[in-house]
């Protein structure tokens, strides 16, 4: 496991540290908004819909970062399907349990929850159109290309100028 040579790698890092800075500024803003309307239980809500919509969409960013660490092992395919798709296994199964938890608890304004649960995946679809747009990312990527031209190349014993496939008549 390797520094990751992987084009994308700069984009979900830089993906992520924009996320985290939104969120940080939209937990502000719901839990102000929901503590106007609602209170306490609205400041709660708030800033709970945007931490769960922050961690779960930052899942499958760092499942992603850390499959590709192992760029270039033979395996490469195999882990990292089984890394995005673990990581996505596991934000279903965590956010079941939390969704059971949270049902009819009586500190949680559904309404506030909700539309911070809604803010915080809209913000994350944003962030992902603005950096994609301003990242310079080629249309064929992690490529080597050839550092020589074969044709520039002496013709080998044998086969004379025509090539090795072609004879001369």
């Amino acid at each position: 496991m390797s520094p990751s040579p992987v084009s994308s790698t700069p984009i979900l890092r830089r993906t992520l540290i924009w996320s985290a800075i939104a969120a940080a500024v939209l937990a502000v803003v719901a839990g102000g908004i929901g503590f106007a309307v609602a209170g306490g239980e609205g400041l709660a809500s708030g800033l709970l819909g945007v931490l769960l919509a922050v961690v779960f969409l930052g899942i499958t960013g760092l499942s992603i970062l850390i499959a590709n660490r192992w760029y270039g092992d033979p395996l490469y395919v195999q882990f990292f399907f089984a890394i995005v798709l673990g990581g996505w296994l596991l934000k279903l199964g965590i956010f079941v349990v939390i969704m059971i938890v949270l049902a009819g608890q009586p500190w949680i304004e559904p309404m506030v929850f909700f539309l911070s649960i809604v803010a915080g995946v809209a913000m994350s679809l944003i962030i992902d159109v603005v950096v994609l747009t301003r990242m310079r990312l080629p249309n064929v990527s992690d490529v080597q290309l050839p550092t020589e031209n074969p044709e520039d190349l002496p013709p080998e014993a044998g086969e004379g100028e025509a090539g090795p496939n072609l004879r001369k008549s």
